[in-house]
């Protein structure tokens, strides 16, 4: 059987609380063996969540409500959802106790994962990055920029190259890393844009979008197909 990769969705939001999520994760997640699963707040306990599940992606979305690291406002953030933020937060410290589960965060996933180990962000990076690198094109549209990444542990194993283009769609990033947390991979301009958390065989996070190039990037599917291996080898126990 297919391990299931649970994935965090957006909402609730509207009128009807509604949840949702792109279909490119769920297609990147099935093309690499995966079943993926929605996952959405509220619903069922978090512990029961993740006994059901072989794997994890916090997906990307909406900007993290900044009063959740004490952060400070900005003009620019948008589609905060605190029901959101609770619900990933909480399922993500749950998550990386558990070390034959892996993780994966994606975006604003990635930022989620640092700040519940302690972390913050940048809340807006042209304040303090200029424009030589544009991480997202306005007023809220994805674009391709370079990253350099490390080439030991989980990034040296899943990357073979050590710079490639990545999808990039945010205009916010880490700041001060999260305990435990190592930056794996960088943009030209210095924003960090990959983590592992190495006190966990496998937790990373990218700040881009590989689930945008899975289909037609080999490097990016190699992300999936990583995740949902390890995956496969918890559900085998």
């Amino acid at each position: 059987m297919r391990p299931t990769i649970g994935i965090t969705t957006y909402g609730p939001e509207g009128e009807r609380s509604s949840f949702s999520l792109p279909r490119y994760y769920t297609d990147a997640v099935a093309a690499a063996g995966g079943m993926p699963v929605l996952l959405v707040s509220g619903a069922v306990p978090i512990e029961e969540v993740l006994e059901s599940v072989d794997g994890l992606i916090v997906a990307g979305g909406g900007d993290i409500d900044p009063e959740s690291y004490g952060g400070d406002g900005h003009d620019t953030i948008y589609s905060v959802n605190p029901t959101r933020d609770s619900f990933e937060m909480a399922i993500l410290r749950r998550a990386l106790e558990q070390p034959e589960l892996p993780v994966l965060g994606i975006c604003r996933g990635m930022q989620v994962m640092n700040i519940v180990l302690g972390g913050d962000l940048e809340p807006h990076l042209p304040d303090v990055y200029g424009q030589s690198v544009l991480h997202r094109l306005p007023p809220r549209e994805p674009t391709t920029h370079d990253v350099r990444a490390d080439r030991d542990g989980l990034f040296g194993e899943i990357f073979d190259d050590a710079e490639f283009p990545v999808c990039s769609w945010h205009h916010q990033a880490v700041r001060a890393l999260g305990s435990g947390l190592r930056a794996t991979a960088h943009a030209p301009d210095g924003v960090i844009e990959g983590v592992v958390f190495d006190d966990h065989p496998f937790a990373l996070g990218v700040q881009w979008h590989p689930e945008m190039q899975a289909a037609n990037d080999p490097r990016q599917r190699r992300l999936f197909d990583a995740l949902v291996a390890r995956a496969r080898t918890r559900r085998r126990a």
